[in-house]
């Protein structure tokens, strides 16, 4: 064992618990691809301040779980804590919106980093996937992305999640409701740090999950009451959209999701069978956040879904994805003339497009085929020098154990007909 460790709250993905990652990703990538989004990656850090003006400092995320530090020619950087400020930063630098084709539609996939207290689904690294569609108001935009998302989910067969749908207003109804909740929170038994927020970002502390917090919060007026036409309307064409493509969602009003730049339309996606950190993903209309982080006004729409809370989720369903096995066909050689053309044909087989793999080390026949059952492989080749002499090679069937010998030059087309 290593004196070293992975740090706390951090977590190392090996093989075989990493092909459900990574079989993950592709599921939820793969509807996006197919809508038109195409792939962006950002750096790992950022200007701190990107994430101070657009995620917003009155958040935990800035205020106590942002990794900031200064580097040595005194920039103020952070590990990113979550994907859209980013995403927005760079389109915004590549002039992607100036391209004439509104909305751009972005997809990404990488690790985030937040200083929680380390948790089963809550950790310091997270790994999510993610979308963005840049530049236009339109709700049949907001609808797509929680419909792709609703894809993705049933496409790994998760069945026991839910989606939780708000509106949060906009500019114009938004301050109107903004100040009610104020005058409402003001009275309330709150500790100092929550009444700091009530001033910041009262909404915020609606999503505070304490008991003693929830259970003042009875009477708190409600968002939906101060809407105004535009916004009712909108969230109504949302609801009807989703409807209409049979995606059952609920109405949750104290809705708020955890970031300053949600505008409108808001989503999570939460699973019952996680406990605690029951959200898997979520998202929602951010119509502001250019103009915060200084471009021009660019109405936007996206979600995050976490890789880690999926995984979590299937697992709790006791959903197993199919997972091919990384390799088709194992190499056994049986002596060093054996090795040497064995080998060869390990990269022919490769060259086209068989996966394949070989018996390293110059182990025994029983040892190497312990090996061979351990890849996964459905087909291996064994040859000693009485099969050489032959111009031969033994082809075994893992599954059913026949063996027939083939031709060393049938063998590529063999192997390609029997494993395509």
């Amino acid at each position: 064992m290593s004196t070293f460790q992975a740090p706390k709250g951090t977590y190392d993905l090996t093989p075989p618990r990493s092909a459900k990652f990574l079989a993950v990703r592709a599921a939820i990538s793969g509807p996006l691809k197919n809508s038109g989004y195409g792939y962006i990656e950002t750096p790992g850090f950022e200007d701190v301040a990107l994430f101070a003006r657009g995620v917003g400092e009155s958040t935990d995320i800035v205020s106590k779980e942002m990794y900031a530090f200064e580097t040595k020619g005194g920039d103020k950087l952070a590990l990113r804590p979550e994907g859209t400020a980013s995403v927005l930063r760079a389109a915004l630098e590549a002039n992607l919106h100036k391209a004439g084709n509104l909305p751009v539609k972005l997809w990404y996939s990488g690790s985030y980093y937040r200083y929680e207290r380390p948790q089963a689904g809550r950790y310091r690294h997270f790994s999510q996937v993610g979308a963005e569609a840049i530049g236009t108001e339109d709700p049949a935009l907001d609808a797509e992305l929680i419909i792709l998302a609703d894809q993705a989910y049933r496409s790994l067969g998760l069945t026991r999640f839910r989606i939780l749908l708000n509106s949060l207003g906009d500019k114009e109804c938004r301050p109107v409701y903004r100040e009610a909740l104020q005058t409402f929170l003001r009275d309330l038994d709150l500790d100092e740090e929550t009444r700091r927020r009530i001033e910041i970002n009262p909404l915020r502390v609606l999503d505070d999950k304490r008991a003693d917090v929830q259970k003042q919060l009875g009477g708190a007026p409600m968002l939906r009451d101060y809407l105004c036409d535009a916004c009712k309307a909108y969230h109504e064409e949302v609801r009807n959209l989703l409807t209409a493509a049979g995606v059952v969602y609920e109405d949750d009003e104290k809705l708020v999701r955890g970031l300053d730049y949600y505008t409108r339309t808001t989503f999570e996606f939460v699973h019952d069978g996680l406990g605690s950190q029951s959200a898997v993903g979520g998202g929602g209309r951010y119509d502001g956040l250019s103009e915060m982080i200084g471009g021009p006004a660019l109405p936007s729409v996206g979600w995050a879904l976490g890789v880690d809370r999926t995984v979590l989720a299937l697992e709790a369903e006791g959903v197993e994805l199919d997972i091919p096995a990384t390799t088709s066909v194992y190499a056994v050689p049986l002596g060093e003339e054996a090795r040497r053309v064995l080998f060869g044909l390990v990269t022919e087989l490769r060259r086209a497009g068989v996966a394949t793999d070989f018996a390293f080390g110059g182990r025994g026949l029983k040892g190497a085929m312990k090996s061979a059952n351990r890849s996964g492989a459905r087909f291996t080749i064994v040859a000693g020098e009485r099969d050489l002499a032959e111009g031969t090679v033994q082809l075994k069937d893992m599954e059913s154990g026949e063996q027939q010998a083939v031709a060393l030059d049938e063998l590529v087309a063999v192997v390609r007909a029997r494993t395509a």
